[in-house]
């Protein structure tokens, strides 16, 4: 199960960069198969999320269509829909008593004050916002940007902005533990 979580993220990070180097060496239908293999490494998400099964279906659809049309397109359309789906699972948590951030915050301290719960839910709306953003740049490189560009984008600099938002809030939080924790 850990293997098949690995290699989800393993194909995910690399799956840009496959496609660019790809591109003019191997036929679209063949780099479908990533497409393929990044929703199997997902099986094991897909029997408790109904976020991880709607994002198999589509990387299943994208490939099911760059096979019969054999074009690019639908695989540069991918980061695209990882951003929507998990725009998805973190927005979805908004309607309910626990936001994503919340969850991910309770594994580590489970009795959080109100005011640490009130700030999780701010968090799960910036990332929302960032996914946002994140899958319209994907979608604008995918369609108007040249091949190098969509790589480049989605396969480092998207990246690179996540980590710039993870470090950001980590140290904002660091702040916000020292306020309202003594």
């Amino acid at each position: 199960m850990r293997l098949l979580a690995a290699l989800s993220v393993v194909l995910t990070l690399c799956y840009p960069l496959a496609v660019w180097y790809g591109q003019g060496r191997v036929e679209p239908r063949w780099l479908a198969v990533l497409l393929v293999l990044a929703a199997l490494a997902r099986l094991p998400a897909m029997k408790a999320s109904m976020s991880a099964r709607w994002a198999g279906a589509g990387a299943l659809l994208l490939a099911a269509v760059t096979v019969m049309g054999n074009a690019m397109l639908p695989l540069k359309l991918y980061p695209v829909l990882v951003n929507a789906g998990l725009l998805a699972a973190f927005a979805y948590t908004l309607g309910t008593p626990v936001s994503m951030v919340e969850r991910f915050a309770r594994m580590r301290e489970p009795d959080l004050p109100p005011a640490a719960v009130a700030y999780t839910r701010t968090v799960t709306k910036v990332w929302c916002g960032f996914f946002v953003v994140n899958g319209a740049i994907a979608l604008g490189t995918a369609l108007w940007a040249s091949q190098e560009l969509w790589s480049l984008y989605n396969g480092v600099i998207a990246y690179g902005l996540m980590g710039v938002l993870f470090a950001a809030e980590f140290l904002v939080r660091l702040r916000f533990k020292r306020l309202h924790h003594g």
